[in-house]
């Protein structure tokens, strides 16, 4: 009799305990078919690219299966190749199938940005339609990291350097570089040194023997106000002249002579008519005229017709 009862007792456990496990294992599949099946849309298993190490440039390949509801499925419509944003462009699409005769549609984008910095984007979320059974296959966002072709601050430190060369530049013997300078260097002394001595020596000797140079000379280190300043011009005059030159009317023999003081022609007769002035007239006309100044255009008239 106590047999029986544990026999029945037994028997109602285990029969319970199967209830239980039916009622979870329908609970459980349950919500899938609502989520799956009232509205059409069913999450896609997608193989995504790897979610590290890209620069700008670099292509990443998507791939979504074609099935929806354990059934082969086929996309209405591909997408279409335009910019996703700041940081990638979807290009070709294209269906392929693996090695279990399954079909996938691959989708290819590029990163067309670099950051400053390394940082976190992702490919976008996007909703596939399908036909047959009709509905949608929903794509998740995919999150990846991307870094820049340099670091923003180079380390700088032994041979961490921001950039590098292909392969070393070739090291050339500076022995005979710098003995190629030296001697360059001396060269370029010697000639200056020789332009110099050329010059001053000209000077020297344009000042003895010409009148207007040496009248230069001279007029250089007197004052303007000196009383000797306007005699040595005269002097100057009488030198090209070949004569005394004391007045205006004897200009003309000056002219005769040195044809290439014409340009001065003015000029000259204006100092003739203030020395006489100076000297034999009025005192008040010796501050406007400048012997110097006259003296250094005549010294340019001079050099053009020596040369």
């Amino acid at each position: 009799m106590r047999r029986n009862f544990f026999h029945r007792s037994s028997r109602r456990t285990f029969l319970t305990l199967l209830a239980s496990a039916l009622f979870s294992a329908i609970s459980a599949i349950a919500p899938r078919a609502s989520a799956g099946g009232d509205d059409g849309q069913e999450d896609a298993v997608v193989r995504q690219p790897r979610a590290f190490g890209y620069t700008v440039g670099d292509l990443l390949v998507q791939r979504v299966l074609l099935q929806a509801q354990g059934r082969d499925v086929l996309p209405i419509g591909l997408p279409a190749r335009e910019p996703l944003g700041v940081w990638f462009d979807r290009h070709a699409t294209w269906i392929e199938a693996d090695a279990q005769g399954r079909h996938w549609l691959a989708v290819q984008y590029q990163l067309i940005n670099s950051p400053q910095t390394l940082m976190q984007v992702a490919l976008p979320a996007w909703p596939m339609k399908v036909d047959s059974p009709p509905g949608v296959l929903t794509v998740a966002a995919w999150p990846v990291s991307i870094a820049p072709l340099t670091p923003r601050i180079a380390f700088g430190d032994g041979d961490l350097t921001p950039l590098r060369s292909d392969r070393a530049a070739p090291l050339m013997p500076r022995e005979p570089i710098l003995r190629s300078i030296r001697v360059s260097a001396l060269a370029l002394l010697i000639v200056l040194a020789s332009w110099a001595a050329w010059w001053l020596w000209r000077n020297h000797r344009d000042a003895e023997n010409l009148p207007f140079a040496g009248a230069l000379r001279d007029l250089r280190g007197l004052d303007e106000g000196s009383p000797d300043a306007w005699p040595l011009l005269h002097r100057a005059f009488d030198r090209v002249c070949g004569r005394i030159v004391t007045q205006t009317a004897t200009l003309p023999a000056l002219f005769a002579r040195a044809p290439y003081l014409a340009p001065l022609r003015i000029d000259i007769e204006r100092f003739y008519a203030q020395s006489s002035a100076r000297f034999f007239g009025d005192e008040a006309a010796e501050a406007t005229f400048s012997p110097l100044a006259l003296c250094a255009q005549l010294r340019q008239l001079e050099k053009r017709h020596r040369s």
